[in-house]
C-alpha cells in the first residue's frame, strides 16, 4: 500500500516545542545545527544496521530505511536552500514533494549501507554550510512555494527539527 502523503504544515515547530519528539526551537543558531547534526550519522548507521530496517511498522508509516533516505535528501535540500538564501534575500524555493520523491527514488529499494554512507557525506557538507553562515545574513528570507516565509535563523530551526524528529520516528 502507498503511504498517504503528509500534508501537515509543520512550520509551527519554529515557535513551539514539538510534543512528539521534544525538540525545542528556542534560540537555535546555524552553529547549533552544525554541531547537532554531526552527531546523527552514527545513529543512522545503527538504525540502518537493524535486521528489520526495511519493515514498515504499519501500512501508513515509512520503514527506517525510507526515513533514512528521506533524511539524506533533506540534508541536501536544506543545504541548497540555505545557499540560495545566503545568496539573495527573498529567494523563492521550488516545490518539493517528499512523498513523490520517495516513490521516484524508490527509497524502499535502497541499500541501507549506501544510505548510511550518503547520510554521513551529506551531513558533513550540510554542517559545513551551517558553520559558515555569516551572522549578518541571519535575517535573509526565503519563501516556500506555499507562501511560508523563513529567515536563515528560522530555517535553521525548522531544518534541525526535521532531522531530529525523524530520528525520533525510528526511535534512535
Amino acid at each position: 500500500m502507498a503511504i498517504e502523503p503528509d500534508v501537515k504544515d509543520w512550520t509551527w515547530v519554529i515557535e513551539k516545542v514539538c510534543p512528539e519528539c521534544g525538540f525545542d526551537p528556542a534560540d537555535i543558531t546555524p552553529a547549533d545545527v552544525a554541531q547537532e547534526i554531526r552527531t546523527h550519522p552514527a545513529r543512522w548507521e545503527a538504525v540502518l544496521a537493524r535486521p528489520d530496517v526495511t519493515v514498515r511498522p504499519d501500512e501508513s508509516t515509512w520503514s527506517p530505511l525510507e526515513y533514512a533516505a528521506h533524511v539524506r535528501d533533506v540534508l541536501e535540500l536544506f543545504r541548497e536552500r540555505l545557499h540560495l538564501m545566503l545568496g539573495r534575500d527573498g529567494v523563492e524555493f521550488a516545490n518539493w514533494d517528499q512523498d513523490a520523491t520517495a516513490v521516484a527514488k524508490e527509497y524502499r529499494q535502497e541499500s541501507p549501507r549506501r544510505v548510511a554512507h550518503q547520510i554521513a557525506e551529506e551531513t558533513e557538507l550540510t554542517a559545513r554550510a551551517f558553520d559558515e553562515v555569516p551572522g549578518e545574513l541571519l535575517g535573509h528570507r526565503g519563501l516556500r512555494s506555499n507562501g511560508s516565509e523563513f529567515t536563515v535563523a528560522s530555517l535553521s530551526s525548522y531544518f534541525l527539527h526535521d532531522v531530529v524528529h525523524h530520528l525520533h520516528d525510528v526511535t534512535a
